[in-house]
């Protein structure tokens, strides 16, 4: 399968991906982070799969989501008649489930399953016997009971079966988790909780408040992020994958299954703006936890419930999606020094309390300990957005992020009449601001640098009009639009920074695909600068990039017309809703306005 080929079913807990040949090929439980079940996907068919299909069929007719949920149907069709096969996750009330419903539709469908349970990450072959009429597998911590309504054989460490289902039945298999220590879990009512879920996810996705030209595309995305936020806690993740690449082949190839501060403060700011006040109150939450104790402790990235440990190792015996090795769980990135993450936090607590979050002292005091570290620490180098694994540099975009920090909680303490040291931090505010208009601009080309003193460009000076460094009909911030659609773009779509032998800035070897967050950061650039047609043509040719059911993954491929990266990415979805939002006219580069009525409906 191609990474585009697989949709998402989730209980905001933990999350399955399903190919369009039926086979679930990823699957962690009981968390996000946790080793899989089934890694197919970063393996082979001997490190865990469920496939459940018409007999002989390699791909389903179509599918798509039921209404506003992320309950999949996916459609067989056959000579002899058509069935469907419904999958989703229940709200977790206790144990996590797996539900795959089997409905006839018409005639007689001849269906298959087969299943591979392979635990800690497909190396663990469980022990399987039979315990009251239900299959139940056990290795180590783990252990999983398969309730089937047809017999599964077992030989050759797999289980599967072949049966028929006529128009108008109803079959459904059920694989539920739970520590290996624990009795066997009360059994759930397939067909109530398959009802239970739609109407879970419709309810919140009627809440949404954009009413834009591309809704569907919103809120798809919306319930997307939704499926990445770990409910307990109210962090959200990166990704529900690891290691898929960013070229095929290649050793780009990281573990996105945590909560990045940046990626978490940038979909509150795309939750708060659709109306989703309570989630974004939940990530606050979340926030304070994590990050609690001295700001020079702060980690850009932590676990679902604030770890911090999150060490980087490989897993020799998976071979990696299309042989893209190593593959990585845990991330070594966690320990870098990144500027711009106290920018992107600061923003994102500024734009909560204009959207109707009721400050508080103890959020105010994370704030103001944060802006105490900047004023000592904004002029060192750093690792960068891109979490470079090369030197650290000057790079721009973290001495703009640093201004952005300094900006709002001046902006804050002036609106809420703190008392603080705000002379000095406007002072220096705006001398980082002059610093970057000198040692990071080029007057030769028009443009701003990727760092002081290189040449390079960067997607990310992007954000320059947009968190309002510049305004947007500045020349310099023209200039800089116009280079990088010169030098960073490919096939119409924007790379990160210039990847060459010559310029070893992140560290690694060879190429990655166009970064589909830059491209939609291009599209809001060009309507800021007054090329609001361009822009929608960009935005446009970008959400034709999801897959059929409207899911994005980190980066495109022009050059193979694939889809690269972890899948699906939150980064990608995010700057979707930000650009559907200013391109509707809902978004502009000044502070946010006026507050959003605050909503007690919840989604579990």
């Amino acid at each position: 399968m191609r990474i585009e080929d697989y949709a998402l079913v989730g209980d905001t807990q933990s999350a399955a991906l399903i190919g369009i040949d039926g086979s679930i090929d990823w699957l962690c439980l009981p968390r996000f982070d946790s080793p899989s079940c089934f890694a197919r996907l970063i393996g082979d068919e001997h490190n865990g799969f469920w496939r459940l299909a018409a007999a002989g069929r390699d791909r389903a007719a179509r599918r798509a989501y039921v209404e506003d949920s992320l309950v999949l149907a996916t459609h067989w069709e056959t000579s002899t008649g058509t069935a469907r096969v419904v999958d989703f996750m229940p709200v977790r009330s206790g144990n996590p489930d797996l539900v795959r419903m089997v409905e006839g539709l018409s005639g007689v469908v001849e269906m298959t399953t087969e299943i591979r349970i392979r635990f800690d990450y497909g190396r663990i072959v469980p022990w399987a016997r039979r315990a009251d009429g239900h299959l139940h597998a056990v290795g180590g911590p783990d252990s999983v009971w398969i309730h089937s309504p047809v017999p599964l054989q077992g030989g050759d460490y797999r289980h599967e079966a072949a049966f028929t289902v006529a128009a108008g039945e109803r079959m459904p298999f059920v694989f539920t988790w739970n520590p290996s220590h624990q009795p066997r879990p009360q059994a759930i009512d397939p067909l109530a909780e398959l009802g239970l879920t739609v109407q879970v996810w419709r309810d919140w996705a009627a809440r949404c408040g954009y009413q834009g030209p591309w809704r569907d595309a919103v809120v798809r995305s919306l319930i997307t992020l939704k499926a990445l936020t770990y409910s307990p806690t109210g962090g959200i993740i990166a990704a529900p994958t690891t290691s898929l690449p960013e070229h095929l082949g290649g050793v780009r190839n990281w573990d996105y299954r945590y909560c990045w501060l940046r990626d978490a403060a940038m979909t509150l700011d795309a939750l708060l703006r659709a109306g989703y006040v309570e989630e974004a109150d939940a990530w606050r939450v979340w926030l304070l936890r994590a990050i609690a104790g001295r700001p020079e402790d702060h980690q850009i990235m932590y676990g679902v419930a604030g770890e911090r440990r999150l060490p980087e190792m490989t897993l020799d015996w998976l071979s990696g999606y299309e042989g893209s090795r190593p593959v990585r769980i845990g991330n070594g990135a966690a320990g870098q020094f990144q500027l711009d993450v106290y920018g992107q936090v600061v923003n994102a607590l500024y734009r909560a309390r204009k959207q109707g979050m009721a400050p508080d002292d103890y959020t105010w005091s994370l704030v103001m300990k944060g802006a105490e570290f900047l004023e000592h620490n904004w002029d060192r180098p750093d690792e960068g957005l891109w979490e470079v694994r090369g030197p650290r540099r000057h790079f721009v975009h973290s001495k703009i992020m640093a201004w952005l920090a300094l900006d709002r909680v001046t902006r804050g303490a002036a609106e809420l009449g703190r008392t603080g040291p705000f002379d000095r931090w406007s002072a220096l505010r705006d001398r980082i601001h002059a610093q970057v208009c000198d040692k990071g601009y080029d007057p030769q080309r028009n443009t701003f640098t990727q760092s002081y003193g290189s040449r390079e460009l960067d997607a990310a000076l992007l954000q320059i009009p947009i968190v309002g460094f510049l305004p947007p009909d500045d020349p310099r911030v023209i200039g800089t639009v116009e280079a990088i659609e010169r030098e960073l773009m490919t096939d119409g779509f924007v790379l990160r920074y210039p990847l060459a032998e010559d310029n070893p800035v992140d560290g690694l070897p060879g190429r990655e695909g166009a970064f589909l967050a830059c491209s939609f950061w291009l599209a809001e650039a060009r309507a800021m600068i007054g090329r609001h047609d361009d822009a929608v043509e960009l935005f446009e040719r970008l959400i034709a990039l999801t897959n059929d059911v409207g899911l994005l993954a980190e980066e495109y491929d022009p050059q193979t017309g694939r889809q690269l990266g972890n899948f699906p990415q939150a980064f990608s979805h995010v700057h979707l809703i930000h650009t559907a939002q200013a391109l509707s006219g809902a978004r502009t580069a000044a502070p946010p306005a006026p507050a959003v009525a605050r909503t007690r409906t919840r989604a579990r």
